[in-house]
């Protein structure tokens, strides 16, 4: 094949076309009519002689050869984009962009606000998409769809570019009339009623198995390791609410200290240091190599990280 020969056009209309596996949606992506979007198909197909997209009864399904293709040409887009972007810096003043940022309500209720304060005076042109966990799948950030995603997780693909953005402690919230309060240790901890609170997952979840105690966390799995558990009267996957049902009078909750201290102005609630040793957690930020190189990008991650290392 001469590369000659070959419209570069057509290696766009494939990354849409594998990414979306859908003709209207690709065509709508790339603002093309759709009877344009299929001819591109056709083009492609007979370019590459496979099918590359076949139609089944769960949708457009790549072939075994489209889908060897898909990271080569996503690869081979990237380094186009790099030649064709202007080598200037980004200057976060004049600049205007908006950033997906997928984030756990643990990380937006403790770092977002005070990244919110600095770009309000250094960067007023930049906005933020604040996604939940269960909106991102690892392939939209993959794909650049998103361009970072911040939470705890348990594994990651090995293609991202990660960075540790805190370490952070846990600690106890419990209603100031709570009793247990009166001699706060292991054993009236564990003779309370416990909101479990967690997601460190992406994706559309599932329910949880309560006797599955390796998949609770690091707070049963620090009491697992004493031998003991806890009696978890309600489960949620909201760091929010569960700071709002610890105001509940015989309920006690176990988050991130940076969560938990959110509290030290309410009257209501009381702080308190875990009866047992719970290792500390990391709060990860992930990218996709495709935006590695992006001046505005990591001019973003380099401020997120600055304002992780001040909080």
């Amino acid at each position: 094949m001469n590369i000659e020969r070959v419209d570069l056009n057509l290696l766009v209309y494939l990354d849409v076309l594998l990414r979306e596996r859908n003709v209207t949606r690709a065509a709508n992506y790339l603002g093309l009519s759709q009877p344009a979007m299929s001819n591109g198909l056709k083009r492609l197909r007979d370019l590459f002689d496979d099918p590359l997209l076949v139609r089944t009864r769960e949708g457009m399904m790549p072939t075994e050869r489209a889908a060897e293709l898909q990271p080569m040409v996503r690869e081979a887009l990237s380094a186009v984009d790099r030649v064709v972007q202007p080598n200037r810096p980004f200057e976060p003043e004049n600049g205007a962009r908006l950033f997906r940022i997928m984030a756990s309500d643990y990380a937006e209720s403790t770092l977002m606000p005070p990244l919110l304060k600095r770009l309000r005076t250094e960067a007023p042109g930049i906005s933020l998409d604040i996604m939940t966990p269960s909106d991102v799948s690892f392939i939209d950030v993959e794909q650049g769809k998103v361009d970072m995603v911040i939470n705890r997780f348990n594994s990651m693909p090995q293609s991202f570019h990660q960075a540790t953005v805190w370490r952070d402690s846990f600690s106890c919230v419990l209603n100031a009339d709570n009793p247990v309060l009166e001699d706060f240790n292991l054993e009236n901890y564990l003779h309370g009623q416990h909101v479990w609170v967690s997601k460190t997952g992406m994706g559309v979840g599932v329910g949880v198995n309560p006797g599955d105690v390796q998949r609770l966390g690091w707070v049963d799995e620090a009491l697992a390791r004493l031998g003991k558990r806890r009696e978890i009267a309600v489960f949620t996957r909201h760091y929010q609410a569960a700071m709002l049902l610890a105001e509940t009078e015989d309920l006690i909750v176990t988050v991130p200290s940076r969560m938990a201290h959110l509290a030290d102005n309410n009257p209501r609630l009381v702080v308190k240091e875990p009866p047992m040793e719970i290792p500390p957690l990391e709060l990860k930020m992930a990218w996709s190599p495709l935006l590695q190189q992006s001046a505005a990008h990591r001019w973003m991650r380099r401020l997120i990280l600055e304002v992780g290392r001040a909080l």
